[in-house]
């Protein structure tokens, strides 16, 4: 059960990154200077509201598989799993958040397209795990652990 969650939870991250990546952030630069800031601060406490929970309980169901590992599931691919997890927190903390920080004192051209440029790795890193995780349920449900 707990790699369904798992598997779940980073399938909706997919989709909230994607959306983000796709389709948000490039719909920053049409927003006025007057409404900016304004626009951009409630941007951060939205969108933190929504990821901030999904990408917790994604951490810590990764922590959880690797203590207690799915049978079949090779230890090896949730060190990557967690590994790329670890890429996603660190660009989010180092990268991401201070360009919103930046970015929320008044739209910047170049701050944004960093923002857009920077964001690609994110999105690739889900995108890798959604790829592990249809893996490690493939296998799991090879052993017909997956019924019943």
């Amino acid at each position: 059960m707990l790699l369904i969650l798992h598997a779940a939870l980073t399938w909706a991250l997919l989709g909230l990154i994607l959306t983000i990546q796709l389709v948000h952030y490039p719909l920053f630069s049409q927003v006025s200077e007057a409404t900016w800031p304004a626009y951009e601060r409630e941007h951060q406490t939205r969108i933190t509201v929504l990821v901030g929970p999904l990408m917790l309980a994604e951490l810590l169901s990764a922590v959880w598989l690797l203590l207690r590992p799915p049978p079949a599931v090779p230890v090896w691919s949730l060190w990557l799993g967690l590994a790329l997890l670890a890429v996603i927190w660190v660009s989010t903390g180092l990268v991401q958040s201070p360009l919103h920080g930046r970015l929320s004192r008044a739209f910047d051209a170049h701050l944004h397209a960093r923002l857009l440029y920077s964001n690609w790795l994110r999105t690739l890193c889900w995108a890798f795990r959604v790829g592990l995780c249809v893996w490690w349920l493939w296998l799991w449900l090879g052993l017909g652990l997956g019924t019943g």
